[in-house]
């Protein structure tokens, strides 16, 4: 009589020893993202933050999550995870400073059907270069390895971050009138959202992504679609701390067209010029490759502003002037009227491609 098969978690495909490689090759990264009111160590069941350290007095916690989305399918299929972490913070930690408060710390998930060596090690560092960039410490996170889950080379992310504002600072949007000045903060690219539409015309056009943009010769296509969410935390936080900010906008999936009026009080209408700035390269390529109408622009892709900033007109020039000097390129791209809660996007004829004067609403 043979004794009977003694199984293994190795067996059923989950690896204990990759994971603990994996937790051992972080830690230095999460260190590097320390900051006052978080200076532990990876390893416990939770993450600490104190936000008397931290140096706040009354503050209201805001938190946050988010993903990748299908730009992660981009990312698997062409070895491209360097970025996807920045990415991975910037969805979160852009929704925090909207409602202005600071990042704090973040904790990630990822979730894969087998570690493959190097990959998540990857990722994790573009986690970490995104929490420099915004600021908040990686306090820890979750690595699942779950066989079966998942494709071959497929993993998933998943990002939580907290945030601070003291209580008389947050930001509503209350305060934005009609006669307010619209300020437009120039996004990296595609940033996080399109990606399913961008990755459906990749297949159907026959893209050859490892080679130089048609838009731009000194540019792999890959690369441009690929380009991190840009964080605006660092820039924004001055201006919000002396108030001179009435309400801010992500622009992520819905376009210019549905976030503006996410943060419009009632009584309250944006008006958008889009003959205002010049339309990115790489914003007129994906409308030409798939013969996009601009309508459909406006409420799909950030088409080149992936921060909105509404200020009272006698500040907006210094606001950008300011904006500019922390290194952002700025545009004043519209203004409040009394109408409707909702926005107003316009250009003219050939405005983004458009065969003759165009407009697209949205109301709430």
């Amino acid at each position: 009589m043979t004794d009977p098969e003694s199984y293994t978690y190795a067996q059923a495909g989950v690896s204990i020893d990759a994971g603990n490689a994996l937790v051992r090759a972080i830690a230095p990264l999460a260190r590097s993202t320390r900051r006052p009111g978080a200076d532990a160590d990876l390893g416990g069941f939770g993450g600490l933050f104190d936000l008397k350290a931290a140096g706040f007095t009354d503050p209201l916690l805001v938190a946050a999550n988010d993903g990748v989305g299908t730009k992660l399918k981009l990312a698997i299929d062409h070895d491209s995870h360097d970025g996807v972490g920045i990415d991975l913070v910037a969805m979160c930690a852009n929704d925090l400073v909207v409602q202005g408060a600071e990042p704090l710390f973040f904790r990630d998930y990822f979730a894969t059907g087998k570690l493959v060596n190097g990959v998540a090690e990857r990722v994790i560092a573009g986690i970490a270069e995104g929490c420099k960039q915004a600021g908040c410490a990686l306090i820890g996170g979750e690595t699942a390895e779950m066989p079966g889950m998942y494709a071959d080379g497929d993993y998933d992310l998943a990002g939580f971050c907290v945030g601070a504002v003291e209580r008389e600072q947050l930001l509503d949007g209350k305060t934005i009138a009609p006669g307010d000045i619209i300020l437009g903060l120039v996004s990296n690219g595609v940033h996080s959202n399109g990606y399913s539409l961008v990755r459906r015309l990749a297949a159907d056009k026959g893209w050859k992504l490892n080679r130089p943009a048609l838009f731009d010769p000194e540019v792999i296509l890959l690369d441009a679609l690929m380009a991190p969410t840009r964080i605006y935390v660092r820039s924004l936080l001055p201006q919000l701390r002396k108030g001179a900010i009435h309400g801010l906008a992500h622009i992520t999936g819905g376009g210019l067209l549905e976030n503006i009026p996410r943060v419009l009080p009632e009584g309250c209408h944006a008006r958008v010029d889009a003959d205002s700035w010049a339309q990115p390269r790489l914003m007129a390529f994906l409308q030409a490759q798939g013969n996009i109408e601009p309508q459909e622009m406006a409420r799909t892709f950030n088409c080149g502003i992936g921060m909105v900033a509404v200020v009272a007109a006698n500040q907006a020039d210094a606001v950008a002037s300011e904006l500019e000097a922390a290194g952002e390129t700025v545009h004043r791209i519209g203004m409040i009227e009394a109408g409707q809660r909702g926005c107003t996007v316009t250009g003219s004829a050939e405005t983004w491609s458009a065969r003759a004067d165009w407009e697209a609403t949205h109301n709430q």
